[in-house]
């Protein structure tokens, strides 16, 4: 059965039963929301997992965002790992006990050791990318992912684009109803480690977010994870400045 609104508003608590691993910030995050037909979507998950719907909708994602200060527990930050860019895609899901999390297509990421942790200890498809990002009055954003689709040669790339900031009121994800809150207050998020689906947990204050002024956008990372393509602009953009975040181990 999908979520019901305490199992969302309950994922916000720490479980318990993973022990506390990571601490990060997420800094200039820009999220694009596309409908997409649910089918499609549960086509692409692995057994255990279950397209989330709102508006009688699929949602596709994309984020690009800067991570700062990202250390395991206990121990300090260092330069060449724990301050990168990332740019993740991602659609909705929740499991068999309920609980509505994110899996994630692809996570593109600007360190090369931040990559290997992903995928080493998440179980995550995390992609070495060439990215810069440019902070000013906006995000001027890039990122360049090898890529390995279509008959191209590896060690081609593709480059996306992005350029972008907040504008208007800063509201608080609060509203379990709300869309935005389907959107952007996720609390699990899934993997598949060859045989099974695990999840693991984080934990922040809920979002501040605006909507997102965005005068460029790419769905090249959509092409690359070989996706379906919007005919259209996303359906929903949100900015977020900041969040301080606690990342769990997998169980």
């Amino acid at each position: 059965m999908p979520p019901t609104t305490d199992q969302r508003l309950a994922a916000r608590t720490p479980d318990g039963k993973a022990p506390l691993v990571f601490l990060q910030n997420w800094e200039h995050l820009l999220l694009l929301h596309w409908k997409v037909d649910p089918e499609q979507i549960q086509a692409t998950l692995p057994p255990g997992l279950h397209v989330d719907t709102a508006q009688d909708s699929a949602w596709l994602s994309i984020v690009p965002f800067a991570m700062s200060w990202a250390r395991l527990r206990r121990l300090p930050a260092l330069p060449f790992i724990s301050h990168f860019l990332q740019l993740n895609v991602r659609t909705y899901v929740y499991d068999d006990e309920g609980k509505p999390g994110v899996w994630f297509y692809s996570l593109d990421c600007g360190s090369g050791p931040a990559a290997w942790l992903g995928r080493k200890f998440f179980k995550l498809p995390y992609f070495q990318a060439r990215m810069k990002a440019a902070i000013t009055d906006d995000v001027h954003y890039t990122c360049r992912r090898a890529d390995r689709y279509g008959g191209a040669p590896y060690g081609s790339y593709r480059l996306s684009v992005y350029r972008y900031s907040g504008e208007g009121q800063v509201r608080l994800c609060e509203d379990p109803e709300g869309l935005p809150f389907f959107l952007m207050e996720r609390y699990y998020f899934y993997a598949w480690d060859g045989q099974r689906v695990r999840r693991a947990q984080v934990a922040h204050s809920p979002y501040r977010y605006q909507d997102a002024d965005v005068a460029t956008f790419d769905t090249i990372p959509l092409c690359l994870d070989d996706l379906p393509l919007p005919s259209t602009p996303p359906d929903l953009k949100h900015y977020v400045d900041k969040v301080k975040v606690d990342v769990y181990g997998l169980q």
